[in-house]
């Protein structure tokens, strides 16, 4: 493991849409250096002016000013030999700034630093006004399609990634993108990691992946951690770190394809559940404190809930499948549900508070 990752500290970032404020940097510094010129000239033509003709401040400030801009509003006195000679010279120094200025604004013009810079700032209002997002570490082919997913179910998305070729194609596909290294508390904190539902790592290598969740789960205890894992040994390694799950893209590959060989049939209507493509959609979700759910036998909450079927719950690390009728619902339990997306809405609802009596409701029985 190389001593950057093991320091964890901040880094400058390496390119992409947000650059950490590098762009803004280098435009305002490139922009800089003929403007800064162009008042130092225009500060050591007035104290010329003042030493050489003898005239007032504001005087010799308005004469240096008509002449390093060549407006030509005429003397504001009539000017000496030595004057005159101090005239040119500022006209030929004066001129020379105002072309190398424009010549840099043009340069920036013509390779759109204007436009990127304008991207990146817009991109930046953005983050700070997002809220239960979903950071995917790492853009890959499988940071892609975890990306893409999410997209289609509707979620805001914030790609991490420390390469500008994938953060472009992060960008072109309609994804939030931040530039810098997945394992740095500076890069997380920027891609509003306090104020996601979830945080994803699927970066280049097992280590990487390691220190991004030390990062993650120090900068937000409660968040839910998803990580990849190319090797067997890594996963309890993970697990230490504070990942809440971690997948082996090759197990659950070899799983899948065992099982569509043997079950085609049943894994395709759980696929269709989990897409909702052809109608009932399958939800986990957590019950809050709030919940009027809470006291409740899971009998009570079928009644309660008559078009959902509650097929599964977890408690701690048990999974019960199906609940037991009897079994009370407790703050933190995570309730499997199948049914349309407007019920499912309606459980989201109960999870959080009172139910609302104009939520979606049909006459048919429990489930």
């Amino acid at each position: 493991m190389s001593r950057r990752q093991a320091d964890r500290s901040p880094e400058p970032v390496r390119g992409g849409p947000m650059g950490q404020g590098h762009g803004r940097r280098v435009l305002t510094r490139r922009l800089g250096v003929p403007l800064g010129a162009l008042l130092a000239l225009l500060l050591v033509g007035t104290v010329g002016y003042v030493l050489v003709e003898g005239w007032s401040v504001d005087d010799a400030l308005f004469m240096a000013a008509t002449t390093i801009t060549t407006v030509g509003f005429g003397e504001v006195r009539p000017l000496s030999p030595a004057g005159r000679a101090w005239t040119l010279l500022l006209i030929a120094v004066g001129l020379a700034l105002l072309w190398y200025g424009l010549s840099v604004l043009v340069a920036i013009v013509a390779g759109g630093e204007l436009g990127r810079e304008w991207e990146r700032s817009r991109m930046e209002r953005k983050l700070e006004r997002l809220r239960e997002h979903y950071v995917v570490c790492g853009y890959g082919r499988v940071g892609r399609e975890i990306a893409e997913q999410l997209q289609r179910d509707g979620q805001s998305v914030v790609v991490v990634d420390h390469d500008a070729e994938p953060l472009a194609t992060a960008a072109a596909a309609g994804f939030l993108a931040v530039g810098g290294d997945a394992t740095s508390d500076a890069t997380l904190l920027r891609a509003r990691i306090d104020s996601a539902s979830g945080l994803i790592t699927a970066v280049a290598t097992d280590a990487d992946n390691v220190f991004v969740v030390l990062s993650a789960r120090s900068l937000a205890a409660d968040l839910p951690i998803v990580a990849r894992a190319s090797h067997d040994e890594t996963v309890a390694k993970l697990y230490r770190a504070g990942a809440s799950q971690v997948v082996s893209p090759y197990d659950m590959a070899g799983r899948q394809m065992a099982r569509l060989v043997r079950r085609p049939a049943t894994v395709a209507f759980v696929e269709n559940l989990f897409q909702g493509e052809r109608g009932p959609l399958i939800e986990d979700i957590r019950l809050s404190a709030a919940s009027p759910l809470l006291g409740c036998s899971v009998v009570e909450a079928r009644h309660l809930l008559p078009d959902l079927s509650l097929v599964a719950l977890r408690r701690g690390l048990e999974t019960m499948v199906p609940p037991p009728s009897d079994l009370v619902l407790r703050e933190g339990d995570v309730i499997a549900a199948v049914g349309e997306p407007g019920f499912l809405s309606r459980l989201e609802q109960a999870s959080a508070g009172p139910l609302d009596p104009a939520a979606p409701r049909s006459e048919a029985g429990g489930g």
